[in-house]
């Protein structure tokens, strides 16, 4: 690795030197701090798509082929740093593109920085739907909107047996989780079920003992939660410790991921999740061949599975290199316009832009039954029959 200070905090990181006539992406990721685990993702998945695309021999522009170079800061999880990096990358580094940081609240403001300069941004770490209500015209997303994120979860909660009749509804105070959770109210009201709690927390919370009390007394029998992995790992530790066993808890982050599994071992058993992405062999792209090729690959490489974080990274290198094609190069207008009329299969699945910049991939209802992932319900419905409702603690 190559690395260089950036105001005196934060390094610079990169694969190989790029030449003069590579193609340079720029991003801040969440390399340390807090985000970090979660950062990684995108971090490998950009340069496992960029090196996969130039073993290809590259994008093709005006019939010459031009590799691809990524140019990376860490932003130590401060959205303050991120901002500044984002400045210096358009500013001073004179990236040709922008790939996206890890976290809402992260896409939100670095978003600002690529409208101002009018240098595209493809991301897939942020889905908060205030990033894409303000009709900015260089920002997109590979995250499906925060506000449908329990959308499949809601509909399979009326149909499971027996129903729940109560709902506990959970978010931190970001804005990626108050997107989730304007939208969850909504749909669990539309549905005819009874919220009987909808209770905010701090992000970055650890003691969840008085809310895991109140879903106790009041009763609640699906809990739903959005936070961060480890406001979740926290949650379900202390929800064991007390004793607290709804018949379901569902969760926007965690489950999904082999880290979350491990770390909670046993205790993961019957949690729901959600996720736009599985790897699927039917998912065809033109660069890995397939979602389950991608997987394999990823995992040969970095030695752990990629989720839906990984895959929207790698897509979103797809959808810049796809666009520079199209545009015939990399004048930021003319890539912008390219990236929006996209109509890519990736093995992310379909890459086409609403208006807004959002895409809307369904999300599919997964639970953790034997230590794996399994796929629950989806758009037609119950794919594989969940555990539930879920046994009291000591009754495992």
């Amino acid at each position: 690795m190559a690395g260089m200070l950036l105001a005196g905090t934060a390094f610079a990181l990169s694969s190989a030197v790029a030449s003069a006539d590579d193609i340079v992406l720029g991003a801040s990721i969440q390399l340390t701090g807090p985000s970090a685990n979660t950062g990684r993702y995108y971090k490998d998945a950009y340069q496992f798509a960029i090196d996969k695309i130039n073993a290809a021999g590259g994008v093709n522009v005006g019939g010459e082929k031009r590799k691809l170079a990524l140019k990376i800061y860490d932003n130590q999880s401060d959205v303050n740093l991120s901002v500044r990096q984002y400045t210096q990358l358009v500013s001073q580094d004179k990236v040709a593109l922008l790939l996206g940081p890890f976290a809402s609240n992260f896409a939100l403001a670095d978003s600002a920085i690529s409208e101002k300069y009018q240098i595209p941004m493809v991301q897939g770490g942020g889905a908060s739907d205030q990033i894409f209500s303000r009709k900015f015209k260089y920002i997109f997303g590979t995250l499906a909107p925060a506000s449908n994120y329990f959308g499949s979860t809601v509909k399979m909660l009326k149909e499971l047996d027996p129903m729940p009749n109560s709902v506990a509804l959970l978010y931190a105070d970001d804005s990626f989780d108050v997107s989730v959770a304007k939208g969850t109210r909504s749909l669990l009201k539309d549905s005819g079920l009874t919220i009987v709690m909808d209770e905010k927390y701090s992000s970055n919370a650890s003691d969840f003992n008085s809310l895991l009390s109140q879903i106790k007394s009041k009763g609640a029998e699906a809990v739903l939660v959005a936070g961060h992995e480890t406001e979740i790992l926290n949650f379900v530790r202390q929800a064991k410790s007390l004793a607290v066993a709804p018949k379901l808890y569902s969760f926007t982050v965690g489950v999904p991921s082999e880290d979350f599994r491990k770390a909670l071992g046993a205790d993961a058993e019957y949690a729901f999740g959600m996720t736009a992405w599985l790897p699927s062999a039917e998912l065809k792209d033109k660069w890995f061949g397939d979602a389950a090729s991608f997987a394999k690959e990823y995992k040969a490489k970095y030695n752990y599975d990629p989720d839906y974080h990984a895959a929207s990274g790698a897509a979103d290198v797809e959808a810049l290199a796809q666009a520079i094609e199209d545009a015939g190069g990399t004048d930021p207008a003319k890539v912008r316009d390219a990236i929006a009329k996209l109509n890519l299969d990736s093995l992310y699945g379909k890459i086409a832009f609403a208006d807004n910049g959002q895409i809307d991939l369904p999300q599919t209802v997964i639970q953790v039954q034997g230590g794996a992932v399994a796929a629950i319900y989806g758009a037609s419905g119950f794919i594989t029959k969940p555990k539930y409702p879920m046994p009291a603690w000591d009754k495992r």
